[in-house]
């Protein structure tokens, strides 16, 4: 007994099945498409955004180093305070101005005199110093330290300038000479970073960049910048709310980070309230260990994106070196993105595609048992019909009506073969039955194998065909392939194709042929010897001139009849053919005749002379090919 189930339950499980294979691909590539963009487009703001981030701490530098670089070259800056105090305090509250980022600009001087004008913008450091309310900028003044009139004072002024309160202070615990920034740029002589250190005046974690006066090179300008400032331009959460950014120096050790948490971690340890000096803060991030292995690696030191593990978790890394004119040299900015910030927008999509998708699903099964539910019952009362024609009842009966044509069409039929059949057993008491027997048909099938592979192609055979007529130019063509065709033969080879101008020889198929990359190669030179001599014919003649360009490759295709069933053609398929028919337009670009491919000269070089051409980028390839021309036999 042969299997079978009702037409409702088959249409119910096509419907579902259309639906499933319909949708479930497209949702998946969606979703996938969807992932790889929001990767791509979170990848590429991920690189804008750290190039911004990135910038803004690099412009600050430079601002600073601008600065300094400008300080050390005015002369009202060499002599010591009280010397010309206001143009100095006016010069200093002006780079302050124009670099908002920066602490603190200063000068230090080998009588220990020292000047240090402070923006007052922070909270925390209006608090360090007991600022008193409105204060924009406060200046320290240390002057004639060692004499019996010594300075030593604090002036708090506002956003214009002016004096709020003014304040003696005690000086004998700071004393410039004595700062790393002061000692470094005396020592080298040039511009110099310092950091991050503990400042003296606001006791906080700071970098410095200073240099020594072009006049006097005992006195040094310097300007600082606070970590904490460092922190904030860190701040990586445009790119994504768990983005984080962080500057580690050139021992890969952390120096500032965007997390507020880890930053005042971090300052803790520098500001030396939370550790001895030798505790370091690189156990507060666990992506620095992997940043500083990619900083190793030149495709990622330079501000290539990575993808790393992190926690279980994937993450993109960009990192770029941070140094401004050769200071802070060695350090560098990493900012770490989770991937699934990147693409949480495609996963809530796929969420709702899948929703959507049930939705449809259950309305087509739906569908599809009420389709089947109508479709059945017509078929049934049609296959009722049927037995009993089987059964030889020709009583009248009407014709079922049903919603889909087709239905109506077969009940039509159904009742004229009642009609006639009724009509024809009034003189056949039985019914003939006809058997239909279907012959076998067999297909050919096609295989792999190594062959060899020509291609020829006329030059500017368009040009030819205007300038001519059709019968010359069919005459001159007659001649051309009924040569190379006798050659290709002599050498073994198969035309398989005349395309246009073009031939398609091939070697190794149909007939095997151990020799097949020497007898391609010598076909070439045969059918370029005789092409020459046809060319020297038709010039005489009056006809055109057929310069022919030849393709040569040799490896592995699909080879065998392909096509319809009615009709098919014996041919060869693959990657092999399509490079060998590239080559031979290649001889355009090249000025060549015959060009071959490595698998060519490798096959054959022991007996050819080929010029090597170098590595070439083909059309609809991904890899290079090294090309070779094949100028001759070599014995």
């Amino acid at each position: 007994m042969h299997w079978s189930k009702p037409l409702r339950l088959h249409l119910g499980v096509l419907v579902v099945a259309s639906l499933l294979c319909t949708s479930t691909p497209i949702i998946w590539l969606a979703f996938r498409h969807g992932s790889d963009a929001a990767i791509q487009v979170g990848a590429r703001q991920m690189r804008e955004m750290s190039l911004l981030l990135i910038e803004g701490y690099r412009n600050t530098l430079q601002g600073g180093m601008e600065a300094v670089a400008f300080a050390s070259a005015l002369p009202q800056l060499t002599s010591p305070p009280p010397q010309d105090i206001k143009a100095k305090r006016e010069f200093f509250l002006q780079v302050l101005r124009n670099v908002p980022n920066a602490t603190s600009v200063y000068a230090g001087y080998p009588d220990g005199s020292y000047l240090q004008v402070i923006n007052t913008e922070r909270q925390d450091v209006r608090r360090t110093l007991a600022a008193p309310d409105g204060t924009s900028f406060a200046i320290r003044t240390i002057a004639r330290r060692d004499s019996a009139d010594a300075v030593s004072t604090f002036e708090f002024l506002d956003d214009k300038a002016s004096l709020i309160e003014k304040r003696d202070v005690e000086y004998a615990s700071f004393d410039p000479r004595q700062r790393p920034w002061y000692q470094a740029a005396v020592q080298d002589g040039v511009p110099v970073s310092v950091g991050p250190y503990v400042a003296g005046t606001l006791s906080v974690p700071t970098l410095t960049i200073a240099a020594p006066m072009k006049d006097d090179n005992k006195v040094i300008v310097g300007i600082n910048i606070h970590l904490l400032t460092v922190s904030h331009l860190l701040d990586a959460r445009a790119i994504s709310p768990r983005a984080r950014a962080y500057i580690i120096d050139a021992g890969g050790e952390l120096v500032a980070h965007s997390d507020p948490d880890i930053m005042s971690r971090i300052i803790d340890i520098w500001s030396r309230r939370a550790g001895a000096m030798q505790a370091t803060a690189n156990g507060f991030d666990t992506s620095l260990q992997t940043v500083n292995g990619l900083r190793q690696d030149p495709a990622f030191a330079n501000g290539g994106l990575a993808r790393i593990a992190l926690d279980g978790e994937p993450h993109l890394v960009q990192i770029a070196p941070v140094s401004v004119d050769g200071l802070f040299k060695g350090s560098a900015a990493a900012i770490i993105v989770p991937m699934e910030d990147l693409v949480a927008e495609a996963n809530r999509q796929l969420i709702r595609n899948l929703l959507i998708a049930s939705a449809f699903l259950i309305a087509g099964v739906v569908a599809s048992l009420a389709l089947s539910r109508m479709v059945s019952r017509s078929l049934y009362r049609l296959a009722g019909e049927a037995r009993r024609i089987g059964d030889l009842d020709f009583g009248e009966k009407p014709v079922a009506h049903s919603w889909i044509s087709e239905i109506n069409t077969l009940a039509t039929a159904l009742a004229a073969s009642r009609h006639a059949i009724s009509q024809f057993a009034l003189y056949v008491p039985r019914e003939v039955v006809r058997r239909i027997v279907n012959p076998e048909g067999q297909a050919v099938k096609a295989r792999r194998q190594e062959v060899t592979v020509l291609f020829t192609d006329i030059r500017d055979f368009t040009t030819i065909s205007e300038q001519h007529s059709p019968e010359d130019v069919v005459d001159t063509l007659s001649a051309y392939f009924e040569l190379l065709n006798t050659i290709a033969e002599r050498h073994g080879g198969t035309v398989v194709q005349y395309l246009g101008d073009s031939i398609f020889v091939m070697w190794n198929a149909p007939v095997e042929d151990a020799d097949h990359a020497e007898h391609g190669c010598r076909c070439a030179l045969a059918m370029k010897a005789a092409v020459d001599g046809l060319n020297e014919e038709n010039r005489e003649n009056g006809h055109p001139e057929l310069v022919t360009r030849f393709g040569l490759h040799t490896g592995p295709a699909v080879v065998g009849s392909f096509g319809a069933i009615s009709r098919q053609q014996y041919t060869a398929m693959g990657d092999t053919i399509n490079v060998a028919s590239r080559l031979e337009g290649l001889n355009k670009e090249f000025g060549t005749s015959i060009l071959g491919s490595a698998a060519i000269h490798g096959a054959v070089a022991d007996r050819f002379n080929f010029r090597p051409l170098g590595l070439v980028q083909v059309k609809g390839r991904a890899e290079k090919v090294n090309l070779w021309e094949l100028l001759g036999d070599s014995g």
